[in-house]
C-alpha cells in the first residue's frame, strides 16, 4: 500500500520535479506534488510525496525531516487524511 507524506516549509523555488528527485533518494516515489496558488501558480510552501513502500516513506522521514533544503529546514511527516468541509465551515480548536 502506498504511503503519503506531507512536506512542509519548502522553499518557494522548489518545483514538483525537484521535490521528486530529492525524495527519490529514499525509495520509489509513486506521486509527488508541490501545492500552488490557483491564479499565480506560486508555491504555497508545502507539498506531498507518495511512496510505493511504507519502509521507504519511513526512511524519507528519517532522512529529510529537519534537514536543510535551499536554506529552509523541511518538515516531513505522515500526511493526514483530507477532511471534507462545507464551504464557510471553520475548524475550531
Amino acid at each position: 500500500m502506498n504511503k503519503k507524506l506531507y512536506v512542509g516549509n519548502l522553499p518557494y523555488t522548489v518545483t514538483t520535479d525537484l521535490l521528486r528527485d530529492h525524495f527519490s533518494k529514499a525509495g520509489a516515489v509513486t506521486d509527488c506534488v508541490v501545492i500552488t496558488e490557483g491564479e499565480s501558480g506560486r508555491s504555497k510552501g508545502f507539498g506531498f510525496v507518495e511512496f510505493e513502500k511504507e519502509e521507504d516513506a519511513q526512511k524519507a522521514i528519517e532522512m529529510f525531516n529537519g534537514q536543510d533544503l535551499e536554506g529552509r529546514k523541511l518538515v516531513v511527516n505522515e500526511a493526514r487524511p483530507k477532511v471534507e468541509r462545507a464551504p464557510g465551515d471553520f475548524q475550531r480548536n
